[in-house]
């Protein structure tokens, strides 16, 4: 499948997140999102694991007093019953005196909608006001194994608010009882329901995105390549918080942070295991990004973080997309760890890159 270790079938490491980095920009403020040259990202070779910053510490370790067990370690039974990052950010907000409370959203329902095998779970998040407003389809991350709409409900709410807009929250089949390619059947079904529907939710049909956080960042660039290739209405954005790019476990960022929390080595080997039928499924172009044509793709915007096993790959994901003459914007944001998108209720960092997520989005739905 890959060479050296990869070939033993855990190298099919990118089956779960990653991030990226165009060349372009830069940013003045280098305390805050950081913007990667690929390339010389990717001939830098590995590093000692970073250090997080002082509030990314601060969950990671009320993650920790959680005592969860090593997801590796457990079946996807047990491992779905596990604390969660989330859960850490409000054992965090209860210990500095916060509320707990959800961000608020002018309306939150919860439906089912139709699937290729079944319903599907979703969850739409509205803003105030009369629309018809542009729409997001989000997907949420979990190695395609663990998570589901309560896990991941900061960041869409997050988005519906910074960004305007409309959110579908789309759950999607899960293994290890339903294998690859599942989840991205039901992940394109979302986004093909959303756009006959859109209208009766308040949604513009002809403004309508895909967002996703580390699996779900892989289903969402699927779906556009997807749509793509059906000749369907392409979507306006894509947003890919740090999704998987790749199937190599060697590169720099997975030496770097072989140990890492709360994504490690692995725990990637072990979604890739229940995920995928075969190792060989790891060099699927609609997995191993980084291999896809990239062609023709809508505008994109990538956000990194540092302490992310994939994030080197994720740098490649970026430079094939420049390459390919898409509008490419990536930002890796130091000392901050994966998963920390939603976390903006505790980690400044968070706040950022919501709002640098949702300036894009806006820009594109206003083209």
């Amino acid at each position: 499948m890959l060479s050296g270790r990869a070939k033993t079938g855990l190298a099919v490491a990118a089956v779960f997140l990653a991030a990226c980095a165009p060349k372009d920009d830069v940013q003045a403020n280098s305390d805050s999102a950081v913007m990667t040259d690929s390339s010389a990202a990717m001939s830098a070779g590995p590093r000692e694991m970073p250090t997080p910053n002082d509030e990314q510490r601060a969950v990671l370790d009320e993650l920790a007093s959680l005592g969860g067990k090593p997801i590796e370690s457990l079946t996807p039974a047990e491992a779905r019953k596990q604390p969660t990052p989330a859960d850490a950010v409000m054992k965090l907000l209860q210990k500095q005196g916060k509320s707990t409370a959800p961000e608020p959203v002018a309306n939150v329902v919860d439906r089912r909608i139709p699937g290729p095998a079944g319903q599907i779970k979703v969850r739409i998040y509205t803003p105030a006001g009369d629309g018809p407003f542009p729409v997001i389809v989000y997907y949420h991350g979990g190695g395609w194994v663990i998570a589901d709409l309560d896990t991941y409900d900061a960041s869409p709410r997050a988005l519906a608010n910074a960004a305007n807009a409309v959110v579908v929250s789309s759950h999607y089949r899960q293994a290890p009882e339903h294998k690859f390619p599942a989840a991205h059947e039901d992940a394109y079904a979302a986004y093909q329901w959303t756009l006959k529907n859109a209208a009766s939710i308040k949604g513009d049909p002809k403004r309508v995105a895909v967002a996703g956080e580390s699996a779900g960042g892989n289903l969402a660039a699927n779906v556009a390549i997807m749509a793509r290739d059906k000749q369907a209405q392409m979507p306006a954005h894509m947003l890919l918080v740090y999704p998987v790019a790749g199937s190599d476990m060697n590169t720099p960022s997975y030496v770097e942070n072989a140990n890492a929390k709360p994504l490690n080595k692995p725990m990637v080997e072990w979604f890739v295991k229940h995920f995928l039928k075969s190792p060989a499924e790891a060099q699927d172009p609609r997995i191993n990004l980084v291999a896809a044509d990239l062609k023709g793709l809508p505008s994109t915007t990538i956000i990194a973080a540092e302490i992310d096993p994939l994030r080197s790959e994720g740098e490649t994901l970026a430079q094939k997309l420049k390459d390919a003459g898409v509008d490419t914007d990536h930002s890796t944001y130091e000392g901050a760890a994966h998963e920390f998108f939603g976390m903006a209720a505790v980690v400044d960092k968070a706040k950022d890159a919501q709002g640098k997520a949702a300036d894009r989005l806006k820009s594109a739905f206003n083209k």
